[in-house]
């Protein structure tokens, strides 16, 4: 089997678009982009060829899709930037095998737009609910989390338990062990919540949280995790589904035929 083939084919077997149905007091939302060269896991260049990081990324969205459709009751959507919706579309509709998953066009260019858009998108303006407060409130106040699109290997009950943190205070942040976070949710829409916020650098979840002190938001938190940005998140990946690879059976499949492969460097796969 040609391993640099079987992603794009699941890519390219669907065509229709998707709208969202549900009426679910949860939401996941998968940050996404469209596998496209020098678009996507863009540190792991150095590491693997070309076609094997477009691969990899679709592995990786592949098993995300999958993880966040086995939350039961919980609605999954993908927001990305204008140009990819189309495409992310054709991925979704083919990997949700019939079940719908609404793809939503940002407004704005940069993952900090992205994250506004989630929440502007999906769950109401603060202020508009801060008018709500004199009135009784739906006791199944919608629950929005952003989750990337790089950690199909965390473990589910990571994100149910998000979502339960998340009912209990106004925002909820997992970390990662470089300084940013892998999923943030809220009930609400912050305007200013990610701005400046210094995303893909060591600083990012410390942005985070100083512009929710200064709208005087509770935070509570995940467990910390990592996602795949270098050669060692990879190796550590690769490692962690050689011993359980139903976690992410796409991208541990993929990890196994790449061993050996004139497509990795500075890359180690045991076993």
């Amino acid at each position: 089997m040609n391993e640099h083939l079987l992603p794009q084919q699941s890519m390219n077997s669907c065509s229709e678009n998707v709208a969202s149905s549900s009426d679910s007091d949860r939401v996941l939302v998968i940050m996404a982009k469209a596998p496209r060269p020098g678009a996507v896991k863009t540190r792991l260049a150095s590491s693997l060829s070309p076609a094997a990081v477009i691969d990899l990324y679709c592995c990786l969205l592949d098993d995300t899709l999958a993880l966040a459709r086995s939350l039961s009751g919980v609605e999954v959507a993908i927001m990305c930037p204008d140009s990819d919706v189309n495409e992310l579309a054709r991925l979704s509709r083919c990997e949700a095998s019939g079940n719908e998953v609404s793809v939503v066009a940002q407004k704005g260019e940069g993952l900090a737009a992205g994250l506004t858009s989630v929440f502007s998108h999906f769950a109401p303006d603060y202020r508009e609910d801060q008018q709500r407060e004199e009135h009784p409130r739906d006791a199944h106040r919608r629950r929005v989390i952003a989750f990337n699109s790089d950690s199909p290997h965390l473990p589910r009950s990571v994100l149910e338990n998000a979502f339960e943190t998340l009912a209990a205070h106004d925002l909820v942040v997992g970390p990662t062990h470089d300084g940013g976070y892998y999923l943030v949710g809220a009930k609400a829409s912050y305007p200013t919540l990610f701005a400046h916020d210094g995303m893909g650098t060591s600083s990012a979840l410390e942005r985070l949280l100083a512009h929710a002190r200064a709208l005087e938001l509770s935070v509570g938190f995940a467990e910390s995790f990592y996602d795949i940005d270098l050669a060692d998140d990879l190796t550590r990946l690769a490692e962690e589904l050689r011993l359980s690879p139903t976690r992410a059976p796409r991208t541990a499949a993929w990890l196994d035929s790449l061993k050996n492969s004139p497509a990795t460097t500075g890359i180690s796969f045991s076993g």
